[in-house]
């Protein structure tokens, strides 16, 4: 019987982990198995009531990467917000076509910020720690958004995350602190071309006057 393993094969080269294989699927949720897969989902996420605690995360691969423990005091919420931009309805008359408002009106929020916005808002005992996607359609968008009980004394006693039960880290969500939020205020960018985004746009207004 000839060896499985071949002996010119460096014997630094592991193999791949169980979150590889869950990131590699995820990278085509609508081929094969996956896209019969997405679509129960999304038959059953319909029916839910929106903004519902989820039993354990669907890609567990993200959720530890942002930050999820399979512990007391954390918690995860699926939330879908609606697509869609803001377009209005056509005008016939009375305006140029300057005017009209109806190019480019663009939010200032993406939807993955205005779903962790509004999961928190039904959570307010809760603060949301990051967020991921999980599944869109024709008309929703579906994201999983990871929460902390700051006043649970499993995650005080976690020095990984017990810096969220300090005052100032209240409603996090609503000053762009999650990676969505810190990505709409451009802080995902550094070096050159961003030299007026640290440490806000708003202070750089203001330090120009």
């Amino acid at each position: 019987m000839e060896n499985q393993y071949d002996e010119d094969a460096s014997p630094s080269v592991k193999g791949k982990s169980m979150y590889q294989y869950i990131a590699d699927a995820w990278k085509r949720p609508g081929d094969g198995q996956m896209r019969e897969l997405s679509l129960q989902r999304r038959v059953k996420w319909r029916r839910e009531e929106n903004f519902s605690r989820v039993e354990r995360p669907t890609r567990l691969d993200r959720a530890r990467k942002l930050g999820y423990k399979a512990k007391q005091g954390y918690v995860v919420v699926r939330g879908r917000v609606r697509k869609g931009s803001f377009r209005r309805r056509s005008i016939r008359r009375g305006r140029r076509a300057k005017r009209m408002g109806m190019t480019k009106m663009t939010t200032g929020k993406s939807l993955q910020r205005m779903c962790e916005e509004r999961t928190q808002k039904r959570y307010p005992n809760l603060e949301v720690i990051n967020s991921y996607w999980v599944g869109r359609d024709g008309n929703f968008e579906w994201y999983e958004v990871i929460l902390v009980d700051p006043h649970h004394p499993v995650i005080k006693a976690d020095p990984k995350i017990n810096w969220i039960y300090g005052g100032s880290h209240k409603g996090r969500v609503y000053r762009g602190k999650t990676s969505a939020g810190r990505r709409g205020r451009g802080l995902h960018k550094k070096g050159k071309g961003a030299e007026k985004i640290r440490p806000s746009i708003g202070a750089k207004k203001n330090l120009g006057k």
